[in-house]
């Protein structure tokens, strides 16, 4: 997840201009055609009801941006067609029965310690691909973290606690260890930073990436492009030339959640003080955190990336802040308590 060149979303006057375009030019017309679509699929495949589904539309119009990409300009190296071969190629099935009695939805993965726990012990589940969680579906990008927090919650599920997307990661889910004494009257900033240089230095001795101990290239979705010209972060140099979800089988954790290396990098909530964790059930949440990697990081390798490293505070803002960060290779996952 390269932040550094991915600046702040367009002015008021140009997002004026482009939802103009967006009412009167065939380019936008097909960003919201492209959504419908999304949204049907979320209703027929993951089960939203027409409730839920009217809940995400009405985000995803707010922002003008939200969706799998600039159509104009975004083209992915993978179709959803070749995603579903490489899937079946590798004996993956899209459903698995056992998780969806335990989590009570389709294509979320129990998270738990497998060292002293079973899969039907887990009082979490988080989604087993990029929203919009549908095996080979392109992720939602351009959402800001605020946006993906209320998509998570139109749907009955919420954004994630920094440790559970490090626990699907990692293999293993364990107990928050976040440093809060570090964090008491200190700005935000100086907060991430204090917290974050005590967990890395913490957890460096045992690294482990999304599929495995050992950092490899080319397992999961790193090897895309930019499209040529981008200039960092534009809604009209670049495009979202993302993979569909999914379409790496060796880009699996040991809990079956996929893509938690490459693809779209992801938000989650990342709280600086007890009262601020989505896993309590809090719906003030801290500050953005932002992992995962991206589509292009095999040829930009532009940091640390194991799975329970935690970043900068790139871009950093509250969760909620309606401002907070967005751009063409960021998306997210949910979470959800049982």
């Amino acid at each position: 997840m390269h932040l550094q060149h991915t600046p702040a979303l367009a002015s008021p006057l140009v997002l004026i201009l482009l939802l103009s375009s967006q009412a009167a030019g065939p380019a936008t017309d097909s960003l919201a055609s492209r959504n419908e679509s999304l949204l049907a699929r979320l209703h027929d495949i993951q089960g939203l009801s027409d409730a839920q589904v009217d809940g995400v539309r009405a985000i995803f119009r707010r922002s003008g941006y939200i969706g799998q990409g600039n159509p104009a300009i975004t083209v992915h190296p993978r179709t959803p067609a070749q995603c579903r071969e490489a899937r079946a190629q590798a004996g993956l099935a899209d459903d698995d029965p056992l998780f969806e009695r335990i989590c009570h939805a389709k294509h979320m993965a129990p998270l738990y310690d497998p060292a002293r726990e079973r899969p039907e012990d887990a009082r979490v589940c988080i989604d087993q691909y990029e929203f919009p969680d549908i095996p080979c579906e392109y992720p939602v990008v351009w959402v800001k973290a605020r946006e993906a927090a209320q998509i998570c919650a139109a749907e009955g599920r919420r954004l994630c606690d920094a440790h559970e997307w490090e626990g699907a990661c990692e293999g293993r889910l364990q107990a928050p260890d976040y440093r809060f004494d570090l964090a008491r009257g200190r700005s935000d900033g100086d907060a991430v930073a204090g917290m974050r240089a005590a967990h890395n230095r913490a957890e460096a001795s045992r690294k482990t990436w999304g599929y495995g101990p050992i950092e490899r290239p080319g397992v999961c979705g790193t090897g895309g492009s930019k499209t040529a010209g981008c200039n960092g972060g534009s809604w009209t140099g670049c495009g979202s030339n993302t993979f569909p979800a999914g379409a790496f089988p060796g880009c699996r954790s040991a809990l079956d959640v996929f893509d938690l290396e490459g693809n779209a990098a992801e938000h989650m909530n990342l709280p600086l003080d007890p009262s601020q964790m989505a896993s309590a059930g809090s719906v003030e949440l801290g500050v953005t955190e932002m992992k995962g990697s991206w589509f292009v990081f095999d040829q930009v390798h532009a940091h640390e990336d194991w799975c329970r490293w935690r970043a900068p505070y790139w871009h950093g803002s509250r969760v909620m802040d309606p401002h907070s960060h967005a751009n063409y290779h960021l998306g997210f996952r949910c979470c959800k308590t049982l």
